[in-house]
C-alpha cells in the first residue's frame, strides 16, 4: 500500500479495494518503524488522522467522491493546525499550539485529506539542507549520510521514503524544488498569490509560497487542486480562476517552445548534472518540443539580491517573537530589555539569528538605499529578463541544483556555500513565477532534478510537460534502498 501514488490511492478508495482507515493505519505503522532513521516528522497526529480517515470513509459510503477524499498527507510544520503544535522547526515555537487552521490546512481537510503529522524543516524555513532545525537534521533516504535539501526537507524525505504519498511544503527561494531534486520527487512552487499564505508562518512575505511535494506530476496536480484558490483573508492572494490541473495533463507537447538559458551552464554546475539536463531536453524534443538557447543576463545578481531582500523581510516578520505574547520565554527576566534579549537569543538558532542581523543591517538608516532598495531594483531587472524570455518561449528549462545532495555537516562552517545551492531556484521567487522540479537521473547514486519555469498562472503547463516526460521516463519510479 505504501508504494501507491495519490492517484492510485484515489482509484483504490473509489473501487473499495481498501478503506482510508486501513491505509492510514498502515502508513502510521510505517512512520513509527522507519522515521527514526530519517527524523522527517516533528509531530505525529495519529488520533486526528484516524478520526479524519473514518470521516472520509463515511463520506464515501454516502456517495461522495474526490481525489483527496481519504488520501493521507502531512503538512510542513509552519502551517498552523488548530490545537496541534506548530513549531516552525524552532525552540521559539516548541510549545506553540495554533488556535486556528491555516487556509491550506482547512482547504485540504475540507477536501477529505487525512493529516498524518507535521514534518521537520529548517528553523523558520531558513536553510537549504534541513540541518538548522531545533529537532535535529533530516536525513536523505537515498543516502542517510547526506542532506535531503531544505527547508521542506522533512516533507521531501517522508514522501521519498514512501512514508506517505504527498505532503505540503513552502518555497521562499527554492525550498520545495531543491529538496524535490535531491530526493527524486516532483515539487511545484506555484505563482506568488496562487496559494493562500494565511496561517503559514512567514519568513519573507513577498517570496513565500506554499505548494505540493509528491512522486509524480499527476499527484502534484491533485494536491495543488486542493490548495489553490483565492482567499480574502490573505491580502497577497490573487483572485484568478483555478483550472482543472488533472484535466490538462495529457495535452500534446507538439510545438512547445523550450528555452535553455546559457547562463545556467557556468563553471558552478556539476558537468554530470549538465549532461542529465541535456538528456531531458532530448527526451522532450522526441515528444515534439522545440528547443532554443536564451539569455537571462541578470541572473548573476540573483543571490546577492535575494540574500538582502529575504533577511530584511525576515527581520521584520520575526520581530513578533519577543517572549511576551506566545512562544518561548526566558527564565526570570530582570526587566523588559532582558526578556527580549534572552528570549530571542535563547529561542532562535544561529542561522535565524544570522539572517535577522543581516536584514536589520540592510534596513538600517544609511544602508536602506545602498542595499535593500538596490536589491529591489535588481529584482525588477530579473523579472524583466523573464518577461522578455517568455515572449520567445513557452517554458524555461535548466538544472534545479548545481550539485547533488552533499554530506550532512559539509557546509555548516560556510553558510555562503549553502546559499549558492539556491542559484537556479531563487530567480522564480524574486519574479513570482511558477516553477517545478522533476526527477531526471542520478549522479553517484544520488537523485538529480530538472527545473521548469513558466509564465504567471501557467502551473498547468508545467504539470503537463512534467507528466508527459514522466510517461516516457522512469526516474520518478525509483525507490531508495531499504524503503
Amino acid at each position: 500500500m505504501h508504494q501507491l501514488t495519490l492517484a492510485e490511492i484515489a482509484r483504490g478508495l473509489a473501487d473499495k479495494k481498501f478503506s482510508s482507515e486501513e491505509l492510514t493505519k498502515v502508513l502510521l505503522a510505517r512512520i513509527a518503524q522507519l522515521d527514526p532513521q530519517l527524523n522527517s516528522f516533528i509531530s505525529l497526529t495519529e488520533d486526528l488522522a484516524l478520526q479524519q480517515a473514518k470521516a472520509a470513509d463515511a463520506r464515501r459510503a454516502n456517495g461522495e467522491s474526490g481525489a483527496l477524499l481519504g488520501a493521507p498527507i502531512a503538512h510542513k510544520d509552519l502551517f498552523c493546525t488548530q490545537g496541534i503544535r506548530t513549531s516552525c522547526g524552532s525552540k521559539m515555537l516548541d510549545n506553540f499550539k495554533a488556535p486556528y487552521d491555516a487556509t491550506v490546512v482547512a482547504k485540504l481537510a475540507a477536501a477529505g485529506a487525512v493529516t498524518l503529522g507535521k514534518t521537520n524543516m529548517d528553523e523558520f524555513a531558513m536553510g537549504s539542507a534541513n540541518e538548522s532545525s531545533y529537532y535535529g537534521a533530516v536525513k536523505n533516504p537515498w543516502n542517510l549520510e547526506h542532506v535531503p535539501g531544505g527547508s521542506s526537507g522533512g516533507s521531501a524525505a517522508a514522501v521519498a521514503a514512501r512514508l506517505l504519498p504527498a505532503a505540503t511544503g513552502t518555497d521562499t527561494g527554492g525550498s520545495i524544488r531543491q529538496p524535490a531534486a535531491l530526493t527524486n520527487l516532483t515539487g511545484l512552487k506555484p505563482t506568488y498569490g496562487r496559494v493562500s499564505r494565511w496561517g503559514m508562518i512567514a519568513y519573507a512575505s513577498s517570496l513565500d509560497q506554499g505548494g505540493p511535494l509528491a512522486r509524480t506530476a499527476e499527484d502534484c496536480a491533485i494536491l495543488l487542486q486542493g490548495m489553490a484558490g483565492f482567499d480574502p483573508q490573505d491580502s497577497t492572494s490573487i483572485d484568478e480562476p483555478v483550472p482543472d490541473y488533472s484535466a490538462g495533463l495529457n495535452g500534446s507537447l507538439q510545438g512547445l517552445r523550450i528555452g535553455v538559458p546559457k547562463e545556467y551552464f557556468s563553471a558552478g554546475l556539476d558537468s554530470r548534472i549538465a549532461d542529465l539536463v541535456m538528456a531531458s531536453v532530448e527526451e522532450l524534443k522526441k515528444l515534439g518540443a522545440v528547443v532554443k538557447e536564451i539569455s537571462l543576463p541578470n541572473m548573476q545578481h540573483a543571490i546577492p539580491a535575494y540574500y538582502v531582500i529575504a533577511p530584511a523581510e525576515a527581520s521584520s516578520n520575526l520581530s513578533r517573537f519577543d517572549g511576551v505574547r506566545f512562544g518561548y520565554r526566558c527564565e526570570d527576566p530582570k526587566n523588559l530589555e532582558d526578556l527580549y534579549k534572552r528570549s530571542r537569543g535563547e529561542g532562535f538558532g544561529p542561522e535565524v539569528q544570522r539572517r535577522i542581523m543581516v536584514g536589520a543591517y540592510a534596513l538600517s538608516a544609511g544602508y536602506y538605499d545602498a542595499y535593500y532598495l538596490k536589491a529591489q531594483k535588481i529584482r525588477r531587472l530579473i523579472k524583466n529578463d523573464f518577461m522578455a524570455a517568455f515572449n520567445e518561449v513557452d517554458i524555461i528549462l535548466g538544472p534545479t541544483t548545481p550539485n547533488p545532495a552533499w554530506k550532512l555537516g559539509a557546509k555548516n562552517s560556510d553558510p555562503v556555500a549553502a546559499y549558492l545551492e539556491d542559484v537556479y531556484t531563487i530567480t522564480a521567487n524574486l519574479a513570482g513565477l511558477p516553477g517545478l522540479s522533476m526527477p531526471a537521473g542520478f549522479v553517484d547514486g544520488l537523485p538529480v532534478g530538472v527545473q521548469l519555469l513558466a509564465p504567471y498562472f501557467q502551473e498547468g503547463r508545467l504539470l503537463n510537460v512534467a507528466h508527459q516526460y514522466q510517461l516516457n521516463t522512469d526516474w520518478h519510479t525509483r525507490t531508495p534502498t531499504g524503503f
